[in-house]
């Protein structure tokens, strides 16, 4: 089941009163010192039992039992269950009632909702459609699918609206009559028949972001969903689709505007090159997914080239070679999109930056799939692309991550044309155009068929952002807009971004204070600042994430900034080095040594303070010498000790009166490195002493602690080492 997000559930604890939940149903509350007390709905009674707490808006009743928050009151009172109970509050629609409520009713009412379906709906595409909008209704209003599609680069509103993305998560459910009356049984019954509810009454998209695909009228032929979840069960795939067979193509409109089309395996692939400026694309049901269907439409619109985007894994590879036979048996010219061994279009696209320039430069030099006579080589206008500088080697994607089981590692096939090779001399092999244009507009001609290669298209040249940093506030000058940010310094850990954000064009401005890693907090901050600046929310959207990808570089430099120890590295002048020199090839150095001692007060004892003294420099070995001073009570103890730490430099030397048995564990790991650790009296080291005794015979200490990860409340261990 999807899960209800902890903040939204604190929020509605929060926002909602209790007292006007009281009072709606005709409660009469009294007022008895901070508290309120009133007659319970929930049992008869005559003397008031009922205590309501404003102030932690909490309520419980003293004859029943019955207690808790505002969700607990609706479940009660409505006759729901948690989820339920949430989503009633979450639109505020809570019916006005009367009375107490009686124990018949209890598990048979049903809080108002706003129906997600017409009920009535004459034929079943118009339901299909209906339940469509009412999932892409829901993502716009959902944290956790939003989420999702951030975390796989597909966070773009322009996307989502154009193709539907939707979320189901099991509100739908919740919004229909009760099985047991007339009309709810009907419409449960049609939606079984669609396959969006089965036969249990539970919805078959629950937990999943839904990707609809349309027909040329925009009636919904078949859904594709996506789990969110990052563990499944085993029975489960993360992949679903509509109960039967699959019904329609992918973008069909995209084989209108261009006699080329990108073919991917999946559907997010597909957005993947969309999102980057490539819109004539289209997806398979999965890599044997190709249906009769999908090649009709290719010969009904005329597309002649193919670039096929599967995934570069034994599966994908295998149904590549077996799609382009078939596909150039029909007259079709085929290529294929190479992306480093193991990933997909999606995996290839987020680590690459920027996508649009790698996207286009894997399809620029993809392979021809042709038979017969090697096409002539020449220089191809890029190589293909690995991963980009700077990013680890990309591990393959798990087998529970695909469609096809199989594992995914096989070279490259033995024989096929480089990527340096193209079909014949002088032939374009690419002439998808970035469409960045709206949809209206006439596409790009198709080039002459024997025009020479073209050079390779030179991406927009992104705004360099002009940074001013100052302690107070940073500004980031984008074109003619202003962003000024302020806060940041708050922000010392990399779970959260919370700063107060301002955007000024012309005479113009918005502001508002919320967390940049918050992509429900972004949607809506851009909404606004779109309408408030009278600028295109994608203009909005593209400055926003350049403002946070500035932030997080100067955020990380506060951070590293602030664990670097204070410490100042000590340099000696030419003159105090010459000293030194001078003193440390003297051969009476020993003698010098102790006359030292003897202008700083401590006579006699020669032989403690040349072992002292000695034990001071071993500090500088890797294996240091260990002193321990014993003598009687009142000998002097003390004042050799501190003799012998007076020629050792301050920045070189830990001293406490007394230390505790996990100290030593529990300091960082530069803390002791080349430095003496002088402890006072013998009873302030008792403590310590295993630890000092392992420090001395083995020269480093470890110990492994656990807590919690503040993130996923997961029990954690930390390996502390001096």
């Amino acid at each position: 089941m999807a899960r209800v997000p902890p903040e939204e559930i604190e929020r509605l604890k929060a926002e909602v009163s209790i007292q006007s939940l009281a009072e709606a149903r005709g409660i009469v509350l009294k007022a008895v010192g901070k508290d309120l007390t009133g007659l319970c709905p929930f049992h008869e009674e005559k003397t008031p039992s009922l205590k309501i707490t404003p102030g932690k808006n909490l309520w419980h009743c003293f004859g029943c039992g019955a207690g808790g928050t505002v969700i607990d009151w609706v479940m009660k009172a409505e006759g729901v269950s948690f989820r339920h109970a949430v989503e009633i509050l979450k639109e505020g629609n809570l019916p006005a009632s009367s009375g107490p409520v009686k124990a018949y009713e209890a598990g048979w009412r049903r809080g108002k909702l706003a129906p997600p379906v017409n009920f009535h709906a004459p034929e079943k595409q118009e339901l299909l459609n209906e339940v469509t909008d009412y999932y892409h209704e829901t993502l716009l209003k959902c944290p956790e699918g939003l989420a999702y599609l951030e975390s796989r680069c597909l966070l773009n509103l322009e996307m989502i609206k154009h193709f539907k993305i939707g979320h189901a998560n099991r509100t739908l459910g919740l919004r229909l009559p009760l099985r047991c009356r007339k009309d709810g049984a009907a419409i449960r019954e049609r939606l079984m028949d669609l396959g969006i509810l089965r036969e249990n009454g539970r919805e078959h998209f629950n937990g999943t972001v839904t990707f609809p695909i349309f027909d040329e009228n925009g009636n919904t032929t078949c859904i594709y969903a996506r789990r969110t979840a990052v563990k499944i069960l085993p029975d489960q795939s993360y992949h679903m689709y509509l109960p039967g067979p699959h019904k329609g193509v992918f973008n069909i409109q995209a084989l209108k505007t261009s006699k080329d089309i990108i073919l991917c395996e999946a559907i997010i692939d597909a957005l993947t090159f969309w999102n980057a400026g490539f819109r004539n694309v289209t997806a398979s049901y999965g890599v044997n997914g190709f249906t009769p269907e999908y090649l009709g439409a290719f010969e009904k619109y005329g597309i002649k080239r193919v670039f096929i985007a599967y995934d570069r894994d034994k599966a994908g590879d295998r149904a590549a070679e077996k799609l382009s036979e078939k596909l150039i048996g029909e007259g079709f010219e085929c290529y294929r999109i190479h992306f480093p061994q193991g990933m997909d279009a999606n995996e290839y696209a987020s680590r690459a930056k920027p996508p649009e320039k790698y996207l286009e430069s894997v399809i620029r030099n993809a392979i021809w799939m042709g038979k017969g006579k090697k096409p002539t080589e020449e220089k191809a206008p890029f190589e293909v692309p690995t991963v980009p500088e700077g990013e680890p080697e990309p591990e393959p994607a798990t087998a529970a991550e695909r469609e096809d089981p199989e594992e995914p590692q096989t070279p490259e096939t033995p024989g096929r044309p480089s990527a340096s090779q193209s079909p014949k001399e002088g032939e374009e092999i690419f002439s998808l155009a970035a469409e960045k244009e709206k949809a209206e507009e006439p596409p790009n001609p198709e080039p002459a068929r024997n025009a020479p290669v073209s050079p390779p298209l030179e991406p927009a040249r992104a705004e360099e952002p002009v940074t001013v940093i100052k302690p107070e506030e940073i500004k980031i000058t984008l074109n003619d807009r202003l962003w000024r940010v302020r806060g940041l310094s708050k922000n010392l850990s990399y779970d959260q971004l919370k700063v107060n954000l301002c955007v000024f064009h012309g005479e113009r401005y918005f502001v508002d204070t919320f967390d940049l890693y918050s992509a429900r907090s972004r949607l809506a901050f851009l909404k606004q600042a779109s309408e408030e600046l009278r600028l295109k929310e994608d203009v909005i959207r593209i400055d926003l994430g350049k403002v946070l990808l500035k932030l997080e570089e100067v955020q990380d430099k506060q951070i590293r900034d602030a664990l670097e120890p204070k410490e100042k590295a000590v340099t000696l002048s030419p003159e105090e080095q010459k000293e030194a020199l001078e003193l440390l090839s003297d051969p009476n150095i020993l003698t010098r040594i102790l006359e030292d001692f003897e202008k700083c007060g401590l006579v006699g004892e020669l032989t403690n303070k040349l072992v002292g003294y000695l034990g001071a420099v071993s500090r500088k070995l890797d294996f240091p010498l260990g002193i321990i001073i014993q003598s009687s009570s009142a000998a002097g103890k003390t004042a050799l000790m501190e003799s012998i730490l007076a020629f050792v430099p301050e920045e070189e030397k830990v001293k406490y009166s007394a230390m505790t048995g996990q100290s030593l564990f529990y300091m960082s790991e530069t803390n002791l490195k080349h430095k003496i650790l002088a402890i006072v009296e013998e009873e302030g080291a008792e403590r310590a002493s295993y630890a000092i005794k392992l420090l001395l015979t083995e020269g480093v200490l470890t110990i492994a602690s656990t807590g919690k990860d503040p993130t996923t409340g997961r029990l954690i261990t930390h390996d502390y080492k001096v």
